[in-house]
């Protein structure tokens, strides 16, 4: 789709972070916006900063892990605004934990947001977004969705996952000529608040099971590294201009890439696993 002024976007985990970037590149386009979230606070802010660019901006609280509050998001939108044209499946959550040793409940819940919750927007969006007669959906993965390295267990089966999904997804609506595109972003380190509102997040059930000193030291290499990241807005304008432009795939930082080749040529020749 080339033009965004006047059309909706539904971002969700769009009230900070990648989904706040994301927010700010399209309101700049002259977008209308639904930011779900789970911070009320956090919404608030974002709703009087993005009204700044004159265009409309509504808030809902939406848990993605639960297929009637994804539902209920896709009500309201309809409802408002009367068609949508983008949604970026955003909202996201991890924990540094080694596959061993995770508790079941950090497995369920992890898949239940990062995964299903992508599989619930397109479940229910892609019909309405057809329905406008142009459309994107994009899905938040990550590189940890195209190589796993340790102790991210969960998450990277998730964000695998959402990576399978996006590409059978756009895979089928170019089969059927369908108004629609589908891509999905893998970022690389950036710098947001994931890993804090991870920890708030995280159910009371699913707490942590010690794994020794090599977790928490693994915690704090991951939010170092992400204090060190690309500024989430980079990442808007990105997700914005390949929107654009019909690309598929969204990369902050496509040096990474090597390591995807490094593995490849290591399956073609020995069978190897390289070390991420």
């Amino acid at each position: 789709m080339q033009d965004f002024k006047g059309k909706t976007a539904v971002i969700t985990g769009g009230a900070s972070g990648i989904g706040l970037g994301m927010a700010r590149a399209f309101a700049a386009r002259g977008t209308n916006l639904v930011i779900a979230d789970l911070n009320p606070e956090a919404m608030a802010a974002a709703q009087t900063e993005l009204q700044t660019h004159n265009v409309e901006v509504i808030t809902q609280t939406c848990d993605v892990s639960q297929l009637d509050a994804v539902q209920a998001l896709a009500d309201t939108t309809m409802e408002h605004f009367g068609a949508v044209h983008i949604l970026c499946n955003n909202a996201g959550v991890g924990i540094p934990t080694s596959a061993r040793n995770m508790k079941l409940e950090d497995w369920k819940w992890i898949i239940d947001v990062d995964l299903w919750g992508p599989i619930y927007g397109a479940k229910v969006f892609v019909p309405l977004l057809e329905a406008s007669g142009e459309g994107h959906i994009n899905s938040t993965s990550s590189m940890a969705g195209l190589i796993s390295s340790g102790m991210m267990g969960a998450y990277n089966v998730a964000k695998h996952g959402v990576v399978a999904l996006m590409a059978a997804l756009e895979r089928e609506l170019r089969a059927k000529k369908s108004p629609v595109h589908a891509s999905v972003l893998c970022p690389g380190p950036i710098n947001t608040n994931i890993s804090k509102n991870s920890v708030d997040y995280r159910p009371g059930q699913a707490k942590p099971k010690a794994d020794g000193d090599n977790q928490g030291k693994v915690a704090k290499n991951i939010q170092a590294t992400l204090e060190q990241g690309m500024a989430p807005d980079e990442v808007g304008e990105l997700v914005a201009k390949a929107i654009e432009d019909n690309k598929f795939w969204i990369l902050t930082h496509p040096y990474w890439a090597k390591g995807i080749q490094k593995q490849l040529t290591a399956l073609m020749e020995d069978q190897s696993l390289t070390r991420a």
